[in-house]
């Protein structure tokens, strides 16, 4: 009976200490969840609420500009997830046999984009990508490799992969970090022992390192791919989707809708579509490089 009293007892305190983390995550995560959902089956806007079943999903898919988005939001993530990827490994691995001083300051570099305000980046590169006077030009015509100003940010040929530039520097410092903390887990020895052996150095990294690696690329490869569909702050920041929706996402495209147009029940749908599009993606990557992970 103690036992069970001092277990009941123990139950209680643990509920306690996560009650108000659940009521807020309750609140602000899940009821906005099913609000959403459920609302996505409705004409809601400031004016009316009428239940329309399934013609919000149907009108999505006939609109033009949500094809167009969807598009650019695929470019988006196909064009950044493999280059974080492979380029924070290649970083990390370089950095990792650095001194001390060395790599702290490698790790600052990276990830100081990271934790600067999205409006301060976004101005510092609006700078370099002006067609007058912006850096990029200036040093692309001085190389001679153009010969007139390119409006990075205005033509609809540019802007999107100017966009994409952007998102993959703001996006390697957090990878950068982690696999310099997972290099620190591999066991030296068997990479030792496999080069006695006569194993090459890309035998020593597939065999020995690449393993070690998987559970951090996992993670790597699900939290860009959700960061790159949820790409939105740039968007609106530098282009609003312009020129003529050439940059315009998802997650831009829903906000237009909903706060600009008050077609919420419309946007709540693109918002459905998107989570359930998220998921099925990330299932897919942990399928795929999560089966040969060991935790």
């Amino acid at each position: 009976m103690k036992v069970n009293k001092l277990r009941m007892r123990e139950s209680l305190i643990s509920y306690a200490f996560l009650a108000p983390i659940l009521f807020f995550f309750v609140i602000f995560v899940l009821a906005p969840m099913i609000m959403g959902f459920v609302t996505s089956f409705f004409n809601y806007s400031m004016t009316s609420f009428n239940f329309v079943g399934l013609d919000n999903y149907i009108r999505m898919f006939k609109d033009p500009v949500f094809v167009k988005s969807l598009i650019n939001t695929i470019i988006i993530v196909i064009g950044s997830v493999p280059i974080v990827v492979l380029f924070s490994l290649f970083v990390a691995s370089q950095t990792y046999h650095q001194n001390a001083i060395a790599r702290s300051f490698y790790r600052f570099v990276f990830f100081l984009p990271v934790v600067t305000g999205s409006v301060a980046v976004t101005v510092v590169w609006k700078w370099i990508y002006d067609p007058l006077s912006g850096i990029l030009n200036f040093v692309l015509k001085s190389g001679h490799v153009i010969e007139q100003n390119i409006s990075w940010l205005g033509d609809k040929h540019w802007a999107l992969l100017a966009i994409i530039i952007i998102l993959l520097t703001t996006s390697v410092g957090q990878p950068i970090i982690l696999y310099i903390a997972a290099m620190g887990n591999i066991d030296n020895s068997l990479m030792e022992a496999a080069r006695v052996d006569g194993a090459t150095e890309f035998q020593v990294f597939w065999k020995i390192k690449w393993p070690s690696l998987l559970p951090t690329t996992l993670y790597i490869a699900i939290i860009t791919t959700i960061n790159s569909f949820q790409c939105f702050a740039l968007i609106q920041l530098l282009t609003s989707g312009g020129p003529n929706y050439s940059t315009s996402t998802l997650m831009y495209y829903l906000y237009e809708r909903a706060f600009k147009l008050s077609e919420y029940g419309y946007a709540n749908t693109m918002g459905v579509f998107l989570a359930v599009m998220i998921a099925l993606i990330s299932f897919a990557q942990f399928k795929i490089l999560g089966n040969d992970v060991e935790y």
